[in-house]
């Protein structure tokens, strides 16, 4: 038996290698590293497919960016003995973690971009409450006049999921004195926000909420959430967010709804089709502001996902439990 297949084996790409590699040292794994030409390595020498057999893999987000989600993939699933999988995200979605759960390893997914999505949220409402485009508008006509507007803190906000995401968002609301009502599957005490009522209660809170914020994983339940009857329920003018997922959103019922100010303004960082096509009337609206999927990627995600990983390392390690790990009805089969 070689020294190597005594040892556990981690997957993981070389820049993340690189990021953490002091702090690995003292684990004493047998570290398998993928380039981004696809090539897997140990110990700086190519090694070959068939000999990675990882026990614990983990899909950081360079890993995806840099396109080597699917060979991770192909080798956790196929090395024979993965045990678990760090993810590099909150959502669980689609047809890739599908393909990684009927590996049988357990999954972890982490908290690391919710601090990125939760300042892009309150960022982008903060800047259509306060009227900066109707001041830079003025400031260019040279025109002198007060624009009075309705301060953050006399406003109500419903946020849709209380994960890492919603909590993020709300504890920077409330630290403007804002009113934030919870929506999740139980009317449970929702720590710092105001109040929290169960799903089959959500239009009251739409209809008094001046910004609504979907936060909730997609799911059979929740695809489509934000329908005819939802956009029907909403304030009229209220601010609409999502960084969800885009199938959270029936974007017909969207278009209609913001047709006759419900919502008044719309801001999308997800969509049913991802990069949105060109011909997309979500593009040109003049309520909508569109994102390239782009909420999480602050530059502090990378290195919080670092952390985390590293956090969950030691649990691992330790067979103590390991945190956020995903529950199999939490991974949705539609592609």
């Amino acid at each position: 038996m070689s020294p190597e297949s005594s040892r556990i084996q981690l997957l993981l790409t070389e820049a993340a290698w690189t990021r953490i590699r002091p702090r690995l040292g003292q684990y004493g794994l047998d570290i398998v590293t993928v380039t981004p030409s696809l090539e897997f390595r140990r110990d700086g020498r190519a090694l070959a497919r068939d000999l990675v057999r990882p026990d614990v893999v983990w899909t950081s987000l360079d890993c995806v960016e840099a396109g080597q989600l699917d060979a991770v993939v192909d080798r956790a699933i196929h090395g024979g003995r993965t045990q678990w999988i760090q993810l590099f995200g909150a959502g669980v979605d689609g047809a890739i973690f599908s393909t990684i759960a009927t590996s049988g390893a357990r999954l972890t997914k982490t908290n690391a971009p919710s601090v990125s999505i939760a300042e892009y949220v309150v960022t982008h409402a903060i800047s259509l409450i306060v009227p900066v485009e109707e001041q830079h508008r003025l400031q260019l006509a040279k025109t002198w006049k007060v624009t009075p507007y309705r301060e953050i803190s006399q406003t109500r906000w419903t946020i849709i999921g209380y994960g890492a995401v919603g909590y993020e968002v709300t504890r920077r609301v409330k630290s403007f004195g804002a009113r934030v009502t919870i929506v999740r599957r139980t009317a449970a005490p929702a720590g710092i926000a105001d109040d929290c009522v169960a799903a089959d209660r959500m239009t009251r809170a739409l209809s008094d909420a001046d910004v609504v914020v979907l936060a909730c994983p997609l799911t059979e339940e929740t695809r489509n959430i934000a329908n005819a009857g939802f956009f029907g329920a909403m304030k009229p003018g209220a601010i609409f967010i999502n960084i969800g997922r885009g199938g959270l959103v029936d974007e017909e019922a969207l278009r209609h709804g913001l047709d006759r100010n419900q919502p008044g303004r719309a801001v999308l960082d997800v969509f049913n089709e991802e990069p949105l096509p060109e011909d997309n009337w979500l593009w040109t609206h003049p309520k909508v502001r569109v994102t390239a999927h782009t909420s999480f990627s602050g530059e502090g995600t990378l290195l919080r996902g670092d952390s985390f990983f590293l956090e969950n390392l030691d649990r691992f390690l330790a067979g103590e439990p390991l945190l956020r790990e995903v529950a199999p009805h939490e991974i949705s089969r539609d592609s």
